[in-house]
């Protein structure tokens, strides 16, 4: 802090000290200035004129003080005056954000129309945009049978509403227009974001239904195996190429069976579909495939357990696991006859559907399963743990890497379905520090996590992602 700055300016404890000498003279001031008023006042009262002079006077005071608010205003010194609906600020109102670096900003928003296929149509709309201040960041233009479905990266001025452009894009010729807010994750270019997804889906068979749904948005993606887990009829088979239909695509899964992908609130578009599908293409080329690396922890009795991602050729393995358990233990598990219990570990530790972390002993043999399996558009938990090695925190370490691999997965809440007898599984997820919803019927217990901000900043800090 240097000498020579103001008192006033000098802050204590986060707020300023203020010295009684400029108290004093403030106060001096005040009533000088009041004494003056009052002579001013007795002298023009008491003329010929006074009352008159006196409305003049009131009426030029604020005829000037309206003009320092209409000139502080244009020209930025006041903030900007708008009424957000109770949204939440867009990027551009972090916190330090001046009034000239918010007008610069704006909102971002990602909006979709469909305009007739003719000249001057995208013209039309681009001007009524224009003229509402709104900039054009992208454009992508999807040319279809009956139109042409235009997708645009806008930002507005703070106080423009999605209403306010819907109403602007419908006057100029746009039809079935969906706007969404966006953030500076969407000014990627498309190309440069396919490419990312395509790498990551490369390194790893699981990022698939992740990769399609950053790629899509909100949708829901499930995977139907050709043979189901408890036998019978799978389902109908689909052409090499996929089928689009409106909301709907369906594509042939690389494992076999069908992945269908669903978006009811916004049509999927054939630049969309072959997307996907250039996706699933990749995936099933590359054949499956998982990181390799493992973490080796030290329980409190001193055996070394080491924890890795696993897949269908530890099978064997997992089997022998299952031989080993407890009818009790597999019956917590999976919930229904524990002779079908081995049918469902092909599926757990494909990693079409999920990922698996095994815990392993010295020599190899396999007593905790930890399952993370994508479940349409929610994430599910599960945890199997040998009688033998249960209540020595192998199920927490294995949790707690599942949530981090939920988080990096950039899921927003994942649950665990369990019987409310399942001690062991309630004092995991209560371990984790998440919140937690619970929801019991009939004996079977739900457990949902959210994975929110603070928490994921803390469980990922606990439990780090296990990576390659």
């Amino acid at each position: 802090m240097t000498p020579d700055m103001p008192d006033v300016t000098r802050a204590k404890h986060g707020r300023p000290v203020h010295h009684w000498r400029r108290d004093v003279v403030e106060l001096a001031a005040l009533f000088t200035a009041v004494a003056v008023a009052d002579a001013v006042a007795n002298l023009i009262g008491h003329g010929p004129d006074g009352p008159a002079l006196l409305v003049m006077s009131a009426v030029v005071l604020a005829a000037t003080a309206g003009f320092h608010v209409w000139w502080s205003r244009r020209h930025g010194h006041a903030p900007p005056v708008g009424d957000t609906g109770g949204r939440p600020a867009g990027p551009s109102t972090r916190p330090g954000t001046t009034a000239g670096e918010v007008a610069t900003a704006g909102t971002l928003w990602r909006m979709r129309t469909t305009v007739r296929d003719e000249p001057g149509s995208l013209a039309a709309l681009c001007t009524a945009l224009a003229e509402r201040q709104v900039d054009i960041l992208s454009l992508q233009t999807h040319p279809l049978a009956d139109g042409t479905v235009d997708e645009f990266l806008l930002r507005s001025p703070g106080t423009s509403s999605a209403a306010e452009i819907t109403r602007a894009v419908s006057q100029a010729g746009g039809t079935a227009t969906w706007i969404e807010r966006a953030d500076a994750h969407d000014l990627v270019d498309a190309p440069t974001r396919v490419l990312g997804l395509a790498a990551r889906t490369a390194l790893d068979a699981a990022e698939l239904p992740l990769a399609l749904r950053q790629l899509l948005g909100r949708c829901t993606i499930r995977s139907l195996p050709g043979t189901p887990v408890g036998g019978g009829r799978g389902p109908e088979p689909v052409p090499v190429g996929g089928v689009l239909e409106d909301t709907v695509m369906r594509l042939r899964a690389p494992e076999g069976g069908v992945l269908t992908v669903e978006r009811p609130y916004l049509p999927f578009t054939p630049t969309e579909f072959a997307r996907a599908r250039a996706l699933v293409e990749l995936d099933s080329r590359l054949g499956p495939r998982i990181p390799r690396g493992q973490d080796v922890l030290t329980l409190p009795e001193g055996n070394d357990i080491t924890v890795r991602r696993v897949d269908t050729g530890d099978l064997a393995a997992a089997r022998a696991m299952h031989e080993r358990c407890s009818p009790r233990t597999l019956g917590m598990r999976y919930h229904g006859p524990v002779g079908d219990a081995d049918r469902y570990l092909t599926h757990l530790l494909s990693p079409r559907f999920g990922r698996t972390l095994a815990a392993q002993t010295a020599s190899g043999r396999i007593v905790g399963l930890g399952h993370l399996l994508w479940d349409g558009d929610e994430t599910e938990v599960a945890l199997l743990i040998e009688d033998d090695w249960q209540q020595r925190g192998i199920g927490g370490e294995l949790l707690g890497r599942l949530v981090a691999l939920a988080v990096e997965a950039g899921c927003e809440s994942l649950y665990a379905v369990t019987q409310a007898s399942n001690t062991g599984m309630v004092a995991a997820m209560r371990g984790l520090g998440l919140p937690l919803d619970y929801q019991i019927e009939e004996g079977t217990l739900v457990i949902t996590a959210r994975l929110d901000t603070t928490a994921l900043t803390t469980t990922s800090r606990t439990h780090p992602p296990h990576r390659t």
